[in-house]
C-alpha cells in the first residue's frame, strides 16, 4: 500500500491513512499477512528539499538553514497524530535528521556545489521523517508496526538522483528484512523513492519514486495486490484540468497503464508498471479521500468488450527539433549521428518521424537544447519550434481495428497537426500540435470516443 505526499500532509491525513490501513487488516481473513506501507515525503516537503539545495549551491548556507527549520517545524505539526510516548522519541530522530541537513547545507554552501550524491543525501529525508512519523502514529492506534529503513532494503545502483535497483539483491535484502515482520503480523512502513547502493550511499530512484517503491518491494515480496493510494479516483479519461468531467477508467491493461503514464497520465508514475508486469501483479489506484471508491484496477489483459479507447493523455510545453539535410538522401548513419547527439547531451525524445531528407522529434527538457543544436548544425540544418503539446489517444483495440485511428485523425480536421505517430506496439495513436490548439483538440477527441457527461 503505498501512500503519496497528499495523504501524508498532516495530521488529518495520518488519520485517514490509519483508518484505511485498519479496514484492510479487518477485512482480510484471520492468519492473512499484514499489509506493507511505502509513503513519500509531505505534500511539497521533495520540492521545498531541491529549492534548499539550489540554495546551498549559491552560497546562501543561511538562508537554507532557515528553509530547514520551517520544515522541521512543519513535521513537528504532523507528528502530533502522535498522541503517546512514543511522540518524543519519534520528534528526536527528525530533530536529529534535520540538525545533519542544517551542517550538510553549511558545508555545501561552502563548497557552492551540490554532487548527485549529496543531492540524493537531502532529499531523501522527506521520506525518511514521513514515514517514521507514519510507523509512530500507526502504532499508537493499536496497529501493530515496525519502521524499515527503505535503504537497507532497496539496493540500487551509483546513478545518484535517478538510480536503477538491483533486483535480486533487493528481493534477498527484502525476504531477509521485510518478510519477517511480515509474518509477525506487523506493518512494515517504509519510505518511498529511497534506497542505497551496495556500499550503503543513500541513493533516490528519481521524481516520483515512491510508487516505483511500492511495485519493487511488491514484486520482491510476491504481493497479491499493489495499492497506490493518491489524491485522485483513478485513471481517468483525460486530464482533468483540460475536461471539467472525465470518466473514471475501472480497468485497464499494464500495456495500456504504461503509455498513458509514459505520455503524461500523472497519476502513475512510468516505472510503476514495470515490476509488477514481470511477476503479473495487478495495480490498483485509490483514492484517499474516498476508501470506499473502487479505484481503477491495471491487470496483465484489456478487460473483455473494451472500449475502443481507454484513455487519453497530453504533455506540455513541448520543443519539435527539425533536423535536415540532403545528405541523408539515400545514406546510412545519418540517424545514428543524430541521436548520438541526444545521447551526448543525456537528453531523451518522446516522438520520432522521418521523411526523405527531415528527421523531427519532440523534446521536453531544454537545458541542453542550445547545445544540441550547435552539435546537430555541424552536419545539418536545424529549426527549433517551441511552444508545442502532444496528445495520445491509447487503447489495446487499436492494434487491430484501423478503423478507431482513422476516426481519432478524422476529429482533427479543424486542427494543424505537425506530427503524427503510431507506436509500434499499435496500442496508441499521437499527434504533436500547437499548445494554444490542445485544449479544442481534447475535448473534440473526448466527445468523439467519451461522449459528454451531464
Amino acid at each position: 500500500m503505498k501512500f503519496g505526499g497528499t495523504s501524508v500532509a498532516d495530521p488529518e491525513a495520518i488519520d485517514r491513512l490509519i483508518g484505511i490501513v485498519r479496514r484492510h487488516i479487518e477485512a482480510n481473513l484471520k492468519g492473512a499477512t499484514a499489509p506493507v506501507v511505502v509513503v513519500s515525503a509531505l505534500s511539497g516537503v521533495t520540492d521545498s528539499l531541491v529549492a534548499i539545495a539550489q540554495l546551498a549551491e549559491e552560497g546562501a548556507g543561511d538562508r537554507a538553514a532557515a528553509e530547514l527549520k520551517a520544515l522541521l517545524e512543519r513535521h513537528v505539526v504532523v507528528a502530533t497524530a502522535i498522541t503517546t510516548e512514543s511522540r518524543a522519541r519519534v520528534l528526536a530522530d527528525v530533530r536529529q535528521e534535520f540538525e545533519e541537513l542544517v551542517g550538510l547545507v553549511h558545508a555545501l554552501a561552502v563548497l557552492r556545489e551540490v554532487s548527485p550524491r549529496s543531492r540524493d543525501a537531502m532529499l531523501a529525508s522527506g521520506e525518511l521523517v514521513s514515514s517514521r512519523i507514519v510507523a509512530a502514529a500507526l502504532a499508537d492506534h493499536s496497529i501493530p508496526s515496525a519502521w524499515v529503513d527503505a535503504r537497507t532494503v532497496l539496493v540500487t545502483d551509483a546513478e545518484h538522483t535517478g538510480a536503477a535497483p538491483d533486483m535480486d539483491e533487493t528481493a534477498a535484502r527484502a525476504r531477509e528484512r521485510l518478510a519477517p515482520v511480515v509474518a509477525q503480523g506487523k506493518v512494515a512502513v517504509l519510505g518511498g523513492f529511497i534506497g542505497a547502493t551496495s556500499n550503503g550511499i543513500t541513493s533516490t530512484l528519481g521524481r516520483g519514486g515512491s510508487d516505483y517503491s511500492a511495485a519493487i518491494f511488491g514484486a520482491c515480496l510476491d504481493a497479491g495486490e499493489i495499492q497506490i493510494w493518491t489524491d485522485v479516483d483513478g485513471m481517468l479519461t483525460a486530464d482533468p484540468r483540460l475536461i471539467a468531467r472525465p470518466r473514471l477508467v475501472p480497468q485497464l491493461s499494464f500495456a495500456e497503464a504504461a503509455e498513458l503514464a509514459y505520455f503524461g497520465a500523472k497519476v502513475l508514475h512510468p516505472s510503476t508498471i514495470l515490476p509488477a508486469v514481470e511477476r503479473n501483479i495487478p495495480v490498483r489506484i485509490l483514492n484517499a479521500r474516498k476508501p470506499e471508491g473502487s479505484g481503477t484496477m491495471i491487470t496483465a489483459e484489456p478487460p473483455p468488450g473494451s472500449t475502443p479507447l481507454t484513455a487519453l493523455a497530453c504533455k506540455r510545453d513541448l520543443t519539435v527539433v527539425d533536423i535536415t539535410s540532403s545528405r541523408m538522401l539515400m545514406a546510412y548513419g545519418f540517424l545514428r549521428r543524430v541521436f548520438e547527439v541526444f545521447e551526448r547531451f543525456r537528453t531523451s525524445v518522446d516522438v520520432v518521424t522521418t521523411s526523405e531528407v527531415t528527421v523531427s522529434v519532440t523534446v521536453d527538457d531544454r537545458r541542453n537544447l542550445a547545445a544540441i543544436t550547435e552539435a546537430l548544425s555541424e552536419f545539418s540544418q536545424v529549426t527549433i519550434e517551441p511552444e508545442m503539446a502532444l496528445l495520445c489517444a491509447v487503447g489495446d483495440r487499436l492494434r487491430n481495428e484501423p478503423a478507431i485511428a482513422a476516426r481519432a485523425v478524422g476529429v482533427f480536421e479543424e486542427v494543424p497537426l505537425r506530427m503524427i505517430s503510431q507506436a509500434a506496439s499499435g496500442r496508441n495513436i499521437t499527434v504533436i500540435l500547437r499548445q494554444a490548439d490542445l485544449p479544442h483538440a481534447m475535448h473534440r477527441l473526448h466527445e468523439e470516443f467519451f461522449g459528454v457527461e451531464r
